[in-house]
C-alpha cells in the first residue's frame, strides 16, 4: 500500500472512531464560548435583539443528564430585562442576542460564562455547563416609537380622528408574539370611548389619531406607552408591546352639528321648504361604515312628515331646512342629534352612532299655502273669463312637484300614427317618452305595473288595443251622447 494510501485510511478510521464516541484525540477540553443552536428561526423577524435592548422569554434550563435545575415556564411567568449588560449570567447574555421574536434557540453555557467554581448553593454545583432552551417572546427599546401600519382605507374621507372625539372601534389585540389577550369581534360590539381625554392607554390614543371611518391599522405598542411594569391582569405581563388591529367603525365630536352635504340641486329652485312645511321624501338611512339601517325605497313609499316641529329626530328636522323640489342631499347627523347612547331598532342603530341619510325631495307644501296660478298662456283680446258655476271644457296635464306626470287629458304630442296600439307598442312609446325625459313614471313603483295600470285605463272597452277615440277627454263623450239623445 502507497504511504499516501495509508495515510488516508488512518485519517477516516480516526473520524470513524470520533464519530462512533470511541478515544480518538482525547477530550477536547472544556468550551471556550456559549454554543447557539438556532433549530427554529421564523420567517418573519421584524427586528433582533440588540445590546441595551430590553427582552421578554421563556426558558428551560437542565444540566448535562437533563436534570431540570430551573424554568420561567414552572414560575408562570417570563423573565423580563435588559440584554447585553451584565444583568444576565455572560453566557446568557450572548446567547440571547440577534434573536428574533418566536425564534427557538438551544444554549450550552460553560461554567466560566455560567456560575463559575462557585455555583449558587444548592441549585448549581461548582464547574457546572448550563443547557437551557429559550423561546424570545417580546423586544423592544426605551427609544422605540408607536409603530402605524395603514391596512386599508375608504377612498372618500371627509374628516379623521382628533383629540375629544367620541369613537367607535373594533379591534384584536395581541402580544409580539401573536398570542391574543382580547378582541372586541367576540364581545360582539365595538369598543367606544373618547380620544386624547385619558380614557385610553397612550399608545392607543396616539394611534387611532388621523383614522377615517373604515380605515384599518395595525398599531405596536411598547410597554412604556401601554401597561409597562405591571402589565394587566392576567392576560397581559410585565413589560409586553401590544399589537392591535384596528377597524374604526364610526366617529364624532360632542361638538358637532348635522353636516348637510348637496348632492344634485334642481337649476330652477321656486321656494325652499322651512319650518312647518309637510315633506315628501325618499332616503336611504347608513351607519358610517355603510351598513343599510333603513330605507324608504324598500317600502316602496315615500316618508311624509312635518319638519322643525319634533315630529323627526332633530337632526333631520335641521337636516331638512332649506330643501328644494327634486334635490338631493345627504345629511349627517351626529348621535346627539339622532338617536343618542342608546340607538335603536333593535340593535339596527347601535348606541352613539352617527347617520347618514341620502334623502330625496318629491314634494313639500305648507297647510297655510294658497292656490299658486300662473299664466302660461292667454288669447289677445280676451272679453269674456270664467265666473262661479260656469261649464268649462278644458284639457289637462296632471303631474306632482317634482315633475312626475300622473293624468292627462290631451293625446300626446308624439303618439304614435297607428290606428290601435297593443299592450306591447303602447309600452315601448312610454318607455320612450321616459327614456328622453319627456315625462317620469312615479317613483319607487314598478315601471311596468304602472305602465300597464295605464293602458287599462285608457282601453275602454277592454278590447287589449288604444284607439285614438279612447283617447278622447270624458267630458267629450258624455257631450257627444248628449247630442245623440237630442
Amino acid at each position: 500500500m502507497a504511504p499516501g494510501s495509508r495515510c488516508c485510511l488512518l485519517l477516516l478510521l480516526l473520524l470513524l472512531l470520533g464519530v462512533l464516541g470511541a478515544p480518538a484525540l482525547g477530550d477536547p477540553g472544556p468550551l471556550e464560548d456559549v454554543v447557539i443552536d438556532r433549530y427554529y428561526i421564523p420567517k418573519i423577524c421584524l427586528r433582533e435583539a440588540q445590546m441595551g435592548d430590553f427582552i421578554r422569554y421563556h426558558y428551560n434550563g437542565t444540566f448535562k443528564d437533563g436534570k431540570k435545575f430551573d424554568s420561567s415556564y414552572d414560575r408562570g411567568a417570563t423573565v423580563a430585562g435588559v440584554v447585553g449588560v451584565g444583568r444576565l449570567i455572560t453566557g446568557m447574555d450572548r446567547g440571547l442576542q440577534g434573536m428574533c421574536v418566536n425564534e427557538r434557540r438551544h444554549l450550552i453555557v460553560p461554567p466560566h460564562l455560567g456560575y463559575g467554581s462557585i455555583g449558587v448553593a444548592g441549585l448549581i454545583p461548582p464547574d457546572a455547563t448550563l443547557y437551557f432552551d429559550v423561546v424570545m417572546l417580546d423586544i423592544w427599546n426605551k427609544n422605540d416609537k408607536l409603530q402605524i401600519t395603514t391596512l386599508s382605507k375608504p377612498e372618500r374621507c371627509n374628516r379623521t380622528v382628533e383629540n375629544s372625539d367620541f369613537v367607535r372601534y373594533h379591534y384584536n389585540g395581541t402580544l409580539l408574539d401573536g398570542t391574543p389577550f382580547d378582541s372586541s369581534y367576540s364581545k360582539g360590539s365595538t369598543y367606544d370611548t373618547y380620544v386624547g381625554t385619558g380614557w385610553l392607554i397612550k399608545g392607543m390614543d396616539q394611534g387611532l389619531l388621523g383614522m377615517c371611518a373604515g380605515e384599518k391599522r395595525s398599531i405596536i405598542i411598547p410597554p412604556f406607552l401601554a401597561y409597562g411594569e405591571k402589565g394587566y391582569g392576567t392576560v397581559i405581563p410585565p413589560q409586553a408591546s401590544l399589537v392591535f388591529s384596528v377597524l374604526l367603525v364610526d366617529f364624532h365630536n360632542p361638538k358637532d352639528g348635522v353636516f348637510v352635504e348637496h348632492l344634485e340641486v334642481p337649476a330652477s329652485c321656486k321656494r325652499r321648504a322651512v319650518t312647518g312645511d309637510f315633506v315628501r321624501y325618499h332616503y336611504n338611512g347608513t351607519l358610517m361604515d355603510g351598513t343599510l339601517f333603513d330605507s324608504s325605497y324598500s317600502r316602496n313609499e315615500t316618508y311624509n312628515t312635518y319638519i322643525g316641529k319634533g315630529y323627526i329626530i332633530p337632526g333631520m328636522d335641521q337636516g331638512l331646512q332649506g330643501v328644494c323640489v327634486g334635490e338631493q342631499r345627504r345629511v349627517v347627523i351626529p348621535p346627539h342629534l339622532a338617536y343618542g347612547e342608546n340607538g335603536a331598532g333593535k340593535h339596527k342603530i347601535p348606541g352613539s352612532a352617527v347617520l347618514i341619510f341620502d334623502v330625496h325631495i318629491i314634494d313639500f307644501h305648507n297647510p297655510a299655502d294658497p292656490v299658486e296660478i300662473e299664466t302660461v298662456f292667454r288669447p289677445e283680446g280676451c272679453n269674456v273669463t270664467t265666473r262661479d258655476r260656469d261649464f268649462v271644457r278644458y284639457h289637462y296635464n296632471c303631474s306632482l312637484l317634482d315633475g312626475t306626470r300622473l293624468f292627462s287629458s290631451c293625446v300626446p304630442r308624439a303618439f304614435p300614427s297607428i290606428s290601435a296600439l297593443s299592450p306591447l307598442q303602447f309600452s315601448t312609446f312610454i318607455k320612450t317618452q321616459v327614456a328622453e325625459g319627456k315625462g317620469r313614471l312615479m317613483p319607487s313603483s314598478d315601471p311596468e305595473k304602472v305602465i300597464a295600470d295605464m293602458f287599462r285605463n285608457q282601453d275602454r272597452n277592454q278590447d287589449g288595443k288604444i284607439t285614438p277615440d279612447e283617447l278622447k277627454l270624458k267630458s267629450d263623450e258624455d257631450q257627444e251622447k248628449i247630442h245623440e239623445e237630442l
